[in-house]
């Protein structure tokens, strides 16, 4: 009885002990977050850098995104002489693909696909705090001639607001709130501004 006793209460306490650690399968490693130090209390949105061949991109998507974190109110937006830390984007890829064309092969749906590079310089000590690179904003649209399409203007309008969101996100979230495409998928892109030549099958000139 009294064999059965301590054999009862050892494996109790085994059950207890596996329970506690977690059981194997529930031990997740989850990385802290990097949130931003709390010397940094006021941000500057420095004007986005443009790397592509699209000319006067910039100046839209920076008010797009000193609007963004205006509109969230976590951080003071302030000029970058007063400020503790800055949001520096830099667009690297603008890419616009004809996805579907009409019976005379002209274009009439795009797929537009701009990339950028996120950094945060913490001012105070002058050295880069965080980068993100790869963020990733995708418009398929219709061509403005038909029922319901749009501008590759407003393509660009809507890929601003997704962009802008993923910036103030990553600021304030932290990583892993955000996440930019893997280079093996950028790689099997065609070059930016590269259009697809339409397949056609040539006529036999001499059919006899």
């Amino acid at each position: 009885m009294k064999t059965k006793t301590l054999r009862s209460l050892a494996l109790a306490g085994l059950a207890a002990c596996m329970a506690g650690c977690g059981g194997g399968d529930d031990m997740v490693y989850k990385p802290a977050d990097q949130i931003l130090p709390p010397h940094i209390k006021k941000l500057a949105v420095r004007p986005v850098i443009n790397k592509t061949q699209q000319f006067g991109l910039e100046d839209k998507l920076t008010l797009r995104i000193r609007d963004e974190f205006l509109r969230n109110g976590h951080y003071s937006v302030v000029p970058e002489t007063l400020a503790d830390g800055v949001i520096v984007l830099t667009l690297t890829r603008y890419i616009l693909v004809p996805t579907q064309y009409d019976s005379v092969l002209a274009p009439i749906a795009y797929k537009l696909r701009v990339m950028a590079d996120l950094e945060f310089v913490d001012r105070t000590k002058n050295q880069v705090l965080w980068t993100e690179p790869n963020l990733e904003g995708v418009q398929t649209y219709t061509a403005s001639t038909l029922a319901g399409g749009i501008t590759e203007e407003q393509a660009r309008e809507l890929i601003w607001e997704v962009l802008a969101r993923d910036v103030v996100k990553r600021t304030i979230e932290g990583f892993g709130s955000v996440s930019g495409t893997s280079r093996r998928e950028i790689s099997s892109e065609p070059p930016p501004h590269e259009t697809p030549t339409p397949q056609v099958k040539p006529t036999n000139p001499n059919p006899y």
